[in-house]
């Protein structure tokens, strides 16, 4: 599942409605890369969702 390792955002979920009130199940899920990150002066791989890489919570490798 598509997790951020920083701030534990995950998928969401709720209803999409129709114009018609129609409510069907939806997922909206995160933007959610796999990146390189300096941890201890050690680079890993990471999944980090974009806006805590916009954020500076953590520094790319």
């Amino acid at each position: 599942m598509a997790k951020c390792d920083i701030c534990e955002r995950g998928i969401h979920f709720g209803h999409a409605v129709s114009h018609s009130n129609i409510k069907t199940n939806k997922q909206w899920k995160t933007n959610v890369k796999s990146v390189k990150v300096l941890v201890n002066g050690t680079t890993q791989k990471a999944n980090i969702c974009t806006s805590c890489l916009r954020s500076g919570y953590v520094e790319r490798a």
